[in-house]
This record gives C-alpha cells, structure tokens and sequence, in this order.
C-alpha cells in the first residue's frame, strides 16, 4: 500500500500558479474605480470542473463545469470585481481568445470557453459612475493581454483590488506546492470574504497551520484562540473566489473533486465560510501533463488542493494595500508594519 507523508515537500519555483506549466495569468488594475480584473489564461485547453458552496454566487459559463455536461474543457478563466457588471469581463477575455484563434470548434466556427466568477466591491468607496456601460469589457480584454508566466504581483491588484473582509483589506493571493509523486497543485484566489481571515482582533491567520516558508508573516497561532463571529456585514454581498490548477491528468469529475478539497482549504482560512451572503466559488483545472497512477494519488491532489487554497487566502490579504480613499479598509500591513 502506497504511504502518503503528513507533509510533502515544498518544491515550488516561485510559490504561485505560474508553477504549473501552460498556465498565464494577467490583471487589469483600475484604483480609481477600486475594482479589477484577472485573467487565468491556459496555453492549451484545460479539462475543468467547479463548486460553488456560497449562497449567493454570480458566474458566467459556470453551469458547463457541471461533470454531467458535454464541454469538457476551458481556454481560459476569469476571476472579476464589479458584482453582476463585472460579468462583462469574461466577454473582453473571449474576444482575446478568439482574435488569437482559441475556442471550442463548432462546425467552421471556434468559441473560446470562458467561465467566469465575480466579486462584490460595489461599496468600497471608489468611483463607480461609469455611464452607460460598465468598463468591465475592456479591462478583461487589458487583462488577457496583460498575461504572462512566472512572476505577477499580488494584493491589491487585478480581482483583489476592491476586495474586502470583515478584519482587513482582501486582495489576491496565490501558492503552490507539489505532491509525494511530483505533481504540481497551485491556487489562486480574490478574498473578499464576509467572515474573517484573522484570528480574534490580532494579526495570526486562520490558515497559519499550512503555512511555508513565512509566506504570510510566520506569525503561527495566538495563545489564546477567539472564535466568535466577525462579519464585514450583514446585507451587503460578498465572495470568495478562486482557481485550482493541476499538471496531474484529471477527468472532469475528478476536477470537480479537486475543487471541493480547495473548498475545505478555504474553510479553514476564512471563518465563518459559505454564508447565505457569500458567493464563495472555486474552479478546478487539469492541463493534463502528467499521469495519476492511483486512486491514492488522487487523494493527495484533493489534500493538497485544500492546503495551497488556505495558503493563497491567507497571502493575499497579507500582499495587501489599503486603497488610495478616505474611509477605506486598512491592510493589514498597514496596522501591522513591523509584521506583527
């Protein structure tokens, strides 16, 4: 019988999703409207799943992820502030994707597959009158053009840029890790959560039990552990939104799988979790580049989906600035300055 270690061994290249080769990702950033975009972009398609376990989620394309339809893999993602306007994003994603020839082939035509999650930022204080029609097209096509691999900066940028949570400024983070067997698994996730990152009213994550190398401060767990309820509000929506990619070659369902083992990751980074008023959705991806042997191996993929998901929440408030307004969030670097 296969033995699986308590811990695998880190062997990241820069501890984001760019790890994992054939995966882009690129931002559009717009502080003035205190809001972004970010685009996942794979350079060939991805088999893909996801599990949306908040109550009140909004996406574009979502319902083709379900293991029961026919589409079975995606070009690209799109993670977007800007609520249902944001939804618009994953139309400026397409239209990059079609003009460098990517998508789905149907008859003579190809239609570039594009699911697309957003978040609630529409009350942070920045400048939302943008006229007639939201800007979210565009920057989703800034934000395709925008992507790249290897390194891409973190916090306040892209679809974290407007993200809030009940303690600190949200932002976006991203990590990565590798399996007993080799294969790659990395996050990469816009925290804007009605529950808390934090501990208590102090600075120690949630997620520090999976922590590597100080990524998030190294701060480890308080003394005393304070569970009572911290919300960001008691109305107004939230989500947390996030991807999961993979080099192991997955079936679709076995994507799905991995995304609800990214769900138990963002459980334990984020307290409370998946409230009526969260949209809390992740997407699962394979690129298919290596093998699963077992049914053992698939377990640890779905183990260590859940660890770089906590780990990508928790370095993504930690990356974060506060915004350039009054009344705004503050990060928490800017009440922790000295890292704790």
């Amino acid at each position: 019988m296969r033995s699986y270690p308590t811990s695998t061994r880190t062997a990241h290249l820069l501890n984001l999703i760019t790890d994992i080769e054939g995966v882009s990702i690129g931002h559009a950033t717009d502080l003035k409207l205190g809001s972004g975009v970010t685009a996942i972009v794979f350079d060939e398609p991805a088999t893909a799943s996801a599990a949306i376990l908040g109550g009140a989620p909004a996406g574009r394309d979502t319902a083709l992820l379900d293991p029961s339809m026919t589409v079975e893999k995606v070009d690209a993602f799109v993670l977007s502030g800007g609520s249902a306007f944001g939804l618009d994003a994953a139309g400026g994603v397409q239209a990059g994707l079609r003009e460098a020839g990517r998508g789905f082939q149907v008859g003579t035509v190809r239609v570039p597959i594009v699911p697309e999650a957003i978040l609630f930022d529409l009350l942070n204080g920045g400048d939302k009158d943008w006229g007639l029609h939201s800007p979210y097209r565009e920057m989703g096509y800034a934000a395709f053009k925008a992507a790249k691999k290897g390194e891409f900066p973190l916090g306040t940028v892209g679809a974290g840029t407007g993200a809030t949570t009940a303690t600190f400024k949200g932002g976006l983070g991203s990590a990565s890790t590798a399996s007993s067997a080799g294969h790659r698994v990395a996050a990469i996730v816009a925290v804007n959560a009605l529950g808390s990152p934090t501990i208590g009213d102090g600075p120690h994550f949630w997620a520090a039990p999976f922590e590597r190398d100080n990524e998030f401060g190294g701060l480890g767990m308080p003394e005393m552990m304070d569970h009572r309820l911290r919300l960001k509000g008691m109305m107004a929506p939230a989500t947390t939104i996030g991807v999961v990619v993979t080099d192991a070659a997955l079936t679709k369902a076995e994507a799905h799988r991995l995304s609800l083992g990214a769900h138990d990751g963002l459980a334990r980074a984020l307290l409370p979790a998946h409230l009526p008023l969260d949209g809390d959705t992740v997407f699962a991806a394979s690129t298919g580049a290596r093998a699963v042997a077992d049914m053992g191996e698939l377990m640890e993929l779905c183990h260590l989906a859940g660890m770089v998901m906590a780990r990508a929440i928790a370095r993504g408030v930690y990356e974060a600035t506060t915004l350039p307004y009054e009344g705004a969030q503050p990060a928490w670097r800017e009440l922790y300055p000295d890292g704790r």
